[in-house]
């Protein structure tokens, strides 16, 4: 099964984890819906808003494993 991994495309990581959305907009990460989510990766969203990329991405990860 494919895994979110920091060089995930945010457009990506929606279709990966039905609950991607929830997760990015609880850690205050509204991005996937602009339109540069399509070009943007994770780490990328990360380091705009300040998060932990770690935590973030093993959330992300609980719904497809």
């Amino acid at each position: 099964m494919a895994k979110i991994t920091e060089n995930t495309l945010i457009a990506e990581c929606l279709e990966l984890n039905p609950n991607a959305a929830e997760i990015l907009m609880s850690a205050g990460m509204h991005c996937f819906g602009c339109a540069l989510a399509h070009g943007e990766t994770i780490a990328e969203a990360v380091a705009v808003h300040g998060e932990d990329l770690n935590a973030l991405l093993a959330k992300l990860n609980e719904g497809i494993e």
